[in-house]
């Protein structure tokens, strides 16, 4: 198996789900250049305690085609941003001989399914989710549509409850680029763990940042938490790093967050948790999967240090199912062995060809002539519309 990432938390997803494939199998993990891949650092971080051996090479899409035309993998695995997804297995690898099996999917929570990550990913012929809910949702969508593949179910990779904390004293906020957006939310987030920092001196408290400043991650973030930080003049004794969250969760009395996914990894070691309902439960704020989770609660009860244990109920409907429901090995194993239909794109017509090439730019042109290229024609844009 092939595995293509082209961002840091794709790239983790990636490097630990080929660690759950079969003794024997034989794998290799790269990175296509873009406009978002990660720095070393990240990359670093992505692959520590998986099976990689070293960090994996950042390669240019050609590059990328080149290695499969040589390697022949049975398997390539498309661990990337939905339109990088659709541009690299419907153009950049198209027409590898034998061809072969075409698995994606998505890195975290994908509560509710979208229709995006659906139509993005339909040309692959195994979609890989991680809950029981998941694999509803996402059918639904697949009977509308249609196109796709087979829908598998994985437990989140990277969720090991037998490796559970020891308990310490380090309460770990996690940052979510996406949300909340608005500087006056973020800057109440850092003041509340500021006053929880203050109220108790035993415990470090740690704002988990998913790329320094300057860095690329999958998504932009306009109000980074260290800069804003510095900006608000520092009114407190926080803390800020970034690397593996792992082992931050190691040494973690507590743990909360927005909507990312590493309250999964907190959950399965057993680190009381908070996730923050204070700017709304909803499809938008990437946190309504929390709902009936026992661990939603306030900027307040964060200052006050008041963490929970997610129901159990919950757990076992979102994420925690058992490994016996496991069956995207099985599944995948059953597509290699062929005979097979290679799966549909839903995006293979001329409407979307526009979106095709602009996808294509970010994984063939240099990242910088890239940038500069889109610098210009902002430029442009304006310059026009002040003549006008």
């Amino acid at each position: 198996m092939l595995a293509v990432a082209d961002s840091d938390s794709y790239l983790k997803w990636a490097a630990c789900l080929l660690g759950d494939l079969p003794e024997g199998c034989v794998t290799e993990l790269v990175v296509v250049r873009t406009p978002i891949a990660p720095s070393p650092e990240q990359i670093a971080a992505a692959v520590s305690g998986t099976r990689a051996e070293g960090p994996p090479p950042v390669l240019s899409a050609r590059s990328v085609r080149r290695l499969a035309e040589r390697t022949r993998p049975d398997v390539i695995l498309v661990a990337c941003t939905g339109p990088v997804v659709d541009v690299l297995v419907a153009e950049v690898l198209d027409g590898l001989r034998p061809r072969p099996v075409f698995v994606s999917g998505l890195p975290g929570i994908s509560v509710p399914a979208t229709e995006k990550a659906w139509l993005f990913r339909s040309g692959c012929d195994l979609f890989v989710v991680h809950s029981e809910r998941e694999v509803a949702e996402f059918a639904g969508i697949a009977a509308r549509f249609g196109g796709g593949g087979e829908l598998g179910l994985a437990r989140l990779p990277f969720l090991r409850p037998e490796a559970g904390a020891g308990g310490g004293n380090r309460v770990v906020f996690a940052t979510q680029a996406k949300v909340p957006r608005e500087r006056e939310r973020r800057e109440g987030i850092l003041l509340s763990l500021a006053e929880l920092a203050a109220r108790r001196p035993d415990l470090d408290v740690v704002v988990k940042l998913r790329a320094l400043e300057g860095e690329r991650q999958t998504h932009n973030e306009r109000h980074h938490y260290q800069r804003l930080w510095r900006e608000m003049g520092e009114p407190g004794r926080l803390t800020f790093a970034a690397g593996s969250m792992r082992e931050q969760l190691e040494r973690a009395a507590g743990f909360v967050t927005v909507s990312s996914t590493a309250a999964l990894e907190a959950i399965a070691m057993g680190v009381p948790s908070l996730v923050l309902r204070d700017f709304g439960v909803s499809a938008e704020m990437i946190n309504l999967v929390f709902e009936g989770s026992d661990l939603l609660g306030t900027l307040e009860e964060l200052a006050r240090g008041d963490f929970r244990t997610a129901s159990a109920a919950w757990c076992a409907a979102n994420y925690f199912h058992p490994a016996g429901r496991d069956d995207w090995t099985g599944l995948l194993a059953g597509l290699v062995a062929g005979p097979r239909v290679p799966a549909r794109s839903l995006l293979d017509g001329p409407e979307h060809a526009a979106a095709r090439r602009r996808a294509r730019l970010r994984v063939e042109v240099p990242p910088k002539m890239l940038r500069a290229g889109y610098r210009a024609k902002r430029r442009m844009r304006r310059y026009l519309k002040a003549l006008t």
